[in-house]
């Protein structure tokens, strides 16, 4: 068995080397030592083994004894200078010493002559750099006691090699008591000189701010927080507040109500929030050889095919949640408001792909309950969403300001520290300073939207605190204001208003909240971003064949359908056209003379099918035209004229812009695959396991650029235009209202997202 190290380090000395290193100075000589070395400190240090410099080894020091030269003397001045420390424990420090006469010739007894080592830096002073001479004396010598000291111990045989000048050695006298100490006006002057910088020491060091880079998320991570409002809130409410006009208004209330007769609406909310990312179960890694992914979440893309992704959730619940609105009165917005008072909980969902970090799909559930309503919904979008989805794609950045800000995501490696800048997602941010937390230092950043500002649309601003122990923003506040006012604009150049006019909402929405974290629970697997996986889908995998896809656009009237799913296809009521020439001669003569159908969609009306075409010539007039058909092709079909109309605007005509797409009978075959699509089939989805549901009824749009209803949209369309297919559902249950769309781009089957909710009105 090993013997046990042994150390001429007295017990003051190896507390102090504890304190130093962050270590317990509290136990036995022995305890003390073996808990030092665990910390890794050297052994020499420790006074275990001190270097020999004609063997060029080092040698233990457990006999008491401590091989020495005096030419070890000649290299003091190459010791490194280290802080001095006093102990009123240690006897070195403390115990009375007798001053020496320097002779040309001295040796020391080998148990003294330890002293005379390359010793720690507290027993070495160093006069100036210039100097060539050292001057070596133990702290506090002999100035400090009035003994008288004890004799000295005989000295061996005097070696010829001169050595330096050495201060004597130490009494054998027993140490002060610490009584006798505090009694000396010496000892008083030092503790108090203690007192006072340790005193200094403890404030500064407990009071500064360590720079970082932000922790990356591990799967597990949750932290509470609370949602009120700002200082600077509308009418400094307690309350976050979001107030919305003109077309924000169905920005905001489509996600989580059914109020298209609001021109204005004002919400007021508090309550608390979760954040956290989900801890996946090996069952998620069915497609998996392994478990090295363990902790991401399986989830089906717009193709239907499955990636791997890590699950990121928002759960807020709001103890009030007020919904104040205002009607039109002779096409004015009236000053005075309605309120409903109620409650809500509302959960964002986001899946982020593994390899390629892009956000696969997010999904907003949304449950209303107040005075006048009960809404419960659901919107799935494949890609980026959430509660402004729509100011997300106008302005990538904006939709974050809805729950705590994830700081790998939006400060990736840049070091946090004082006066850093940076910008991320359309922000331009900047590290303030520090403040206090509760009893948390934490770094203040403040950001603020370069698109929002540069574009005169108003400001977007956060303030985020953050504090290195949390992978999100600890607090967090928001101070938003958009306008589409041509006020806001004065400043901006022609082609920047001209910009926002196009693609802008007309009017105005404000937001005002806070989030202030209230507990933090760590996981233990770091989110790995970037990783490749097993089974890993192609991007392109499902996209169809070029065979596939029909270029309709050249010569033909409309999308291609030849559905065997629905009783009365596309294909089949445009044969109706030639029986309609005296009550929808225009539509007619536009059809038959290279016209097309823009946009159609049907409806059942029991045996029936409704169709609703809008068409357009060549010379861009353009109208529409309802009709139905009924029975088949076998015993003949019957055709009902049921009404027409013009558009006022004109609509762009250009077949050359048509993109080549999907039928509609091979798009509908894709979104009914319930092993793809599962939340599509179901008693309150649009499919069921044998086909349409009654009230499913189908559609298509086609978008080419140029004017169309006064709106010109070339410049955010390519050369080809856009082509989506549309599919609805709304039925009734009592007095409860259901919905449900679903959207797909028809150029590659790809599912853009879908939306279910139902209300029930008191």
């Amino acid at each position: 068995m090993e013997e046990a190290p042994t150390t001429n380090l007295t017990v003051a000395k190896l507390k102090a080397l504890c304190v130093l290193n962050d270590l317990s100075a509290s136990g036995k000589k022995d305890e003390l030592l073996l808990r030092l070395l665990e910390a890794g400190v050297d052994r020499e240090t420790l006074g275990i083994e001190v270097y020999d410099d004609d063997t060029a080894t080092f040698q233990s020091t457990a006999s008491g004894e401590v091989v020495g030269h005096p030419e070890d003397e000649e290299d003091a001045d190459e010791v490194e200078e280290e802080p001095v420390m006093l102990s009123l424990e240690d006897e070195d420090t403390m115990t009375p010493t007798t001053e020496a006469e320097p002779t040309s010739k001295v040796a020391s007894p080998p148990p003294k002559k330890s002293k005379k080592q390359k010793k720690p830096a507290e027993d070495v002073v160093e006069t100036s750099a210039d100097d060539d001479e050292v001057l070596e004396a133990e702290i506090l010598e002999a100035d400090l006691l009035d003994d008288e000291p004890a004799a000295l111990e005989p000295e061996p045989e005097e070696v010829d090699e001169p050595v330096q000048e050495k201060p004597a050695a130490a009494s054998k006298q027993a140490p002060m008591t610490l009584a006798q100490m505090v009694q000396r006006p010496q000892t008083v002057a030092v503790l108090l000189a203690l007192l006072i910088l340790g005193a200094g020491g403890w404030y500064y060091v407990n009071n500064q701010i360590e720079p970082f880079t932000a922790d990356s998320l591990r799967y597990g991570d949750t932290m509470g927080y609370i949602i009120s409002g700002t200082a600077d809130a509308y009418e400094e409410s307690e309350d976050g507040t979001l107030i919305a006009t003109g077309e924000y208004v169905s920005l905001v209330l489509d996600q989580i109500d059914d109020a298209p007769e609001y021109c204005k609406v004002r919400l007021m909310y508090q309550g608390e929030g979760e954040a956290s990312i989900t801890e996946g179960a090996s069952t998620e890694l069915f497609t998996q050889t392994s478990d090295d992914r363990l902790g991401a979440v399986e989830i089906k893309g717009g193709q239907g095919m499955s990636w791997l992704s890590v699950e990121s959730k928002n759960d807020m619940t709001f103890s009030a949640f007020d919904i104040m609105g205002h009607k039109k009165t002779l096409q004015k917005c009236n000053d005075r408001a309605e309120g409903t008072f109620g409650t809500a909980e509302i959960t964002l969902t986001t899946w982020t792909e593994l390899r390629e970090r892009v956000t696969l799909a997010t999904q907003l559930d949304t449950t209303l309950d107040n005075s006048k309503v009960l809404f419960d919904g659901t919107a799935f979008t494949y890609g980026v969403g959430g509660l402004f989805g729509g100011l997300e794609e106008l302005s990538p950045g904006l939709g974050m300001v809805v729950a705590p800000v994830e700081l790998e995501e939006f400060f990736g490696n840049a070091f946090i520290t004082h006066d850093a800048t940076g910008t991320s997602s359309g922000w331009e941010w900047r590290v303030t300073g520090s403040e206090k937390v509760g009893t948390t230092n934490m770094w203040k950043v403040t950001a603020s939207h370069r698109d929002v500002r540069e574009f005169c649309l108003g400001y977007a601003n956060m303030n985020l605190w953050l504090d290195a122990e949390s992978p999100w923003a600890a607090r967090q506040s928001v101070d938003i204001a958009i306008s589409s006012s041509e006020s806001s604009q004065t400043d901006c150049p022609k082609w920047k208003q001209d910009g926002i006019d196009l693609i802008l909402p007309e009017g105005e929405l404000e937001l005002h909240h806070s989030f202030e974290r209230t507990f933090l629970t760590r996981g233990f697997k770091s989110v790995e971003l970037g990783k490749s996986y097993d089974n890993r889908p192609e991007s392109n995998e499902m996209d169809p064949d070029d065979d596939d896809l029909s270029n309709w656009g050249v010569d033909d009237v409309h999308l291609p359908d030849n559905s065997t799913l629905r009783p009365h296809p596309l294909d089949m009521a445009m044969t109706c056209l030639s029986e309609f020439s005296g009550d929808a001669s225009g539509a007619v003569t536009a059809l038959e003379n290279d016209g097309y159908v823009w946009r159609a969609v049907d409806s059942k009306n029991g045996t029936a099918t409704e169709w609703n075409i809008s068409w357009v010539a060549y010379d861009s007039t353009a109208g529409w035209l309802r009709f139905a058909v009924s029975g088949d092709e076998t015993d003949g079909l019957t055709c009902t004229f049921l009404a027409k109309g013009t558009f006022d605007d004109s609509i762009t005509y250009d077949r050359d812009a048509i993109p080549k797409v999907l039928p509609l009978e091979a798009i509908e075959q894709r979104v009914m695959n319930d092993q793809r699509f599962p939340a599509l089939t179901g008693p309150e989805a649009l499919f069921s396991s044998s086909g349409y549901h009654a009230e499913t009824s189908i559609g298509y749009l086609v978008v080419v650029p140029g004017s169309g209803f006064g709106i010109d949209i070339s410049s955010i369309l390519d050369a080809d235009g856009a082509t989506t297919v549309d599919l609805q559902r709304q039925w009734e249950e009592g007095a409860v209202d259901h919905r449900f769309s679903l959207l797909v781009d028809a150029t590659d089957g790809r599912l853009i997202g879908w939306t279910a909710f139902e209300v029930e009105v008191f």
